[in-house]
């Protein structure tokens, strides 16, 4: 009745459907209807999932199906859905249709273009729902080379070494989760043997020499998916340069799937190691949200500003996690789907703003409040959003997770807490002087005066993602609903892995 597969398809008739089109209208037209389609799937699946629980179905992963891929290596294509994964899906339909409204203006190899974007979100839908790691591990390499062609193609600056140095920073972390992969595959013992499978192997007792090594692989070559420090520094040349969708599909959902993986399968299949490492991962986290904010601090270009601070913010994912208490891993869920939804919104105003200025440097900006005030305006939510105002779906994340933080008892990791606060402050400081700057005080430059405002299609993007931010800042309760049982089954694994059961 519940087919999940529909998340993978959709998009992908989509990206065929788009490579017949005759003309650029209908590659958008088509395009656009694809991806509403996907939303209104991930939306049908949330009152789905939501009624199986509400009726009593205590199952671990719901909606699930499977059929043997390659029998011989017992790889399946396995597929369900928990809160946590429901919460991704979310975040990357709202992302994605997005995208697609405000690359509306694309001209240069339309067809191609859109077929790259869908197919980025066939590869992220297919990672979050694959219970089966190879398959997982497929759908995390389909979501890479499409980032290397749209900013190769369609990306500005250094575009070339932008591409490059993501494809190979990525392609590294790929083949370390693989090496993790395989190893963690020879470890497991089902009936005589060797499985994928994660819900099974969650159920097995991998040896803790064994976890030791494989766990810094995994956790490693997820993290470089999500800036982790210090193998960061190919986020803030790939969002730069990339096209506007392209950034907010980069920072918005493939950042994530890292996050998902250093959670859904590191610290989930080996908690003795996620508990042995965790003092490392708090360390790495810290230095992260810190060196992300003041680096951000010395950028003047606008792009670059948002880039950095994703390093900072996607600090925040690792650092709950690490923290390994229900409520700071219910806030690294909590921020994902929000950093994805402020830094897509945010992307999206700054390619906005160049499309009409032609330059994204601060002091070259000035007044525009004045001219393209919705715009303007949308983008000053998504800066008060980035430093945790009250009612914006910051707020509530980064909470959540410094609370949950604070039931660690241990001296130092209140320490870490703190310095983690304290970046706050930092982040106000670089969110108030950039947008102050560039859309406060005098018109700088005349030519502003001509600008028009947000088209339909910019207006309907910026509405689609504000729309999220607010509903989880000002009730945040359903997003916390929603996925705080299935971090209640991740704290029981590591539970039982320390008491040794």
């Amino acid at each position: 009745m519940y087919n999940l597969s529909l998340l993978i398809f959709v998009p992908l008739l989509t990206a065929i459907a788009v490579l017949f089109c005759k003309s650029g209208s209908l590659v958008k037209g088509v395009s656009l209807f694809g991806s509403m389609a996907q939303m209104t799937l991930a939306i049908y699946f949330l009152f789905a999932y939501t009624g199986e629980r509400a009726a009593g179905n205590k199952a671990q992963m719901l909606f699930e199906s499977r059929s043997s891929w390659y029998p011989v290596l017992g790889i399946e294509y396995h597929v369900g859905i928990d809160g946590i994964s429901l919460a991704m899906i979310l975040l990357t339909a709202l992302v994605v249709v997005a995208g697609v409204l405000v690359s509306w203006n694309i001209n240069k190899l339309t067809k191609e273009f859109f077929f790259l974007l869908h197919l980025l979100s066939v590869g992220a839908y297919g990672f979050f729902i694959s219970l089966d790691l190879f398959t997982m591990f497929f759908f995390l390499e389909l979501a890479v080379i499409p980032k290397f062609l749209l900013i190769g193609i369609w990306g500005s600056g250094r575009k070339e070494y932008s591409a490059m140095k993501l494809a190979l920073m990525l392609m590294a972390g790929s083949a370390l989760v693989l090496i993790g992969l395989l190893c963690l595959y020879f470890n497991t013992n089902v009936n005589g043997a060797h499985t994928f499978d994660l819900l099974q192997i969650s159920q097995l007792h991998i040896p803790i020499e064994a976890q030791r090594f494989i766990f810094p692989l995994m956790f490693v070559g997820f993290g470089i998916f999500t800036a982790l420090f210090p193998f960061h520094t190919w986020a803030p040349d790939g969002h730069s340069s990339a096209p506007t969708a392209a950034s907010m599909f980069l920072a918005g959902i493939s950042m994530k799937l890292g996050g998902y993986g250093c959670l859904r399968v590191a610290t989930y299949l080996m908690p003795q190691a996620a508990q042995e490492y965790s003092g490392i991962i708090i360390v790495l986290s810290t230095i992260a949200i810190i060196y992300g904010a003041f680096a951000t601090l010395m950028q003047k270009d606008l792009k670059y500003i948002n880039a950095y601070s994703s390093v900072s913010h996607c600090g925040f994912v690792l650092f709950g996690i690490g923290m390994l208490t229900k409520t700071a891993i219910t806030g690294a869920v909590m921020q994902m789907v929000s950093h994805g939804l402020m830094t897509a919104l945010f992307f999206g105003t700054i390619g906005m703003i160049y499309e009409r200025a032609h330059t994204r440097q601060v002091a070259e900006l000035g007044g525009l409040l004045k001219t393209i005030p919705f715009i303007i305006t949308v983008f000053v939510l998504a800066g008060l959003c980035s430093l945790g105002l009250p009612g914006l779906s910051g707020f509530a994340a980064e909470m959540t997770v410094f609370m949950g933080a604070w039931q660690r008892q241990e001296a130092a990791y209140h320490v870490a807490t703190i310095l983690a606060c304290a970046s706050i402050v930092v982040t106000a400081v670089y969110i108030l002087r950039a947008v102050g700057s560039s859309v406060m005080g005098p018109i700088k430059n005349h030519a502003f005066l001509s600008f028009s405002d947000a088209a339909w299609n910019e207006r309907l993007a910026s509405v689609i993602l504000l729309a999220g931010i607010l509903v989880i800042g000002i009730a945040p309760f359903w997003l916390n609903s929603l996925i705080s049982p299935d971090t209640q089954i991740i704290m029981d694994n590591i539970t039982k892995a320390v008491a040794g059961k």
